[in-house]
């Protein structure tokens, strides 16, 4: 092994162990084997950063080749969940803190990522409009209907008329959180904002399938 690639193993060991201490659900293994895919399969190195990062067009093309995610607007809001610092680049840290809630996350975890994916403006509320913004695309129209928009506002109010517990016209978290409490298929009411479980286990699997040597 050449003096440079021990001392970027060294670096990569260092890191996963800082990373697995901080975020939760990978141990340092699986920190060390994320790390290792990011550098070497999705990152690049860009001018603008030190070291390694995704851009919302390779971020975006992992969310539909290897998740099957396929909604633009959703996909972009998964990209803002994922880049903490806002500076339009995931790197290796918001790569991991994504994937730990993303891959794994507590049922408390995924409530407050949808709620965020959701909530387009940021103002924490999940408005019609936003609701509507939302649905649009996943009613099938049928070319014959007068107004296609018409069955997207009937989604709209059935999702308020479940979910809005103090009737204000809009679901605060709180709003959220409580009727995914009571109905947990309420968690990605407004789109696919999460992997299933197939493309979980066989990104697990080609992430994890050859651990690094120690």
């Amino acid at each position: 092994m050449s003096e440079m690639s021990a001392m970027n193993r060294k670096i990569i060991q260092n890191l996963a162990e800082t990373l697995s201490r901080q975020v939760k659900h990978f141990n340092r293994t699986e920190a060390e084997c994320l790390i290792r895919l990011f550098n070497g399969r999705f990152g690049e190195q860009n001018d603008r950063k030190t070291g390694h990062s995704l851009d919302r067009g390779k971020f975006r093309n992992i969310l539909h080749n290897t998740f099957g995610m396929t909604d633009d607007m959703i996909m972009d809001r998964v990209f803002r969940a994922f880049d903490k610092d806002n500076d339009s680049y995931i790197n290796v840290k918001e790569w991991i803190e994504g994937l730990a809630v993303f891959l794994r996350g507590t049922l408390d975890e995924k409530i407050k990522y949808s709620f965020n994916v959701y909530d387009l403006n940021g103002d924490g509320y999940i408005s019609r409009e936003e609701m509507f913004h939302m649905l649009k695309d996943s009613l099938i129209r049928q070319p014959t209907e007068e107004d296609p928009d018409e069955g997207v506002k009937d989604l709209v109010e059935i999702a308020l008329k479940k979910m809005d517990h103090d009737h204000d016209g809009r679901l605060s978290y709180t709003d959220f959180e409580t009727a995914v409490r009571e109905e947990n298929l309420l968690l990605e009411a407004f789109g696919p904002c999460l992997p299933d479980s197939k493309r979980i286990h066989a990104f697990e699997q080609q992430a994890f399938q050859n651990p690094p040597e120690r």
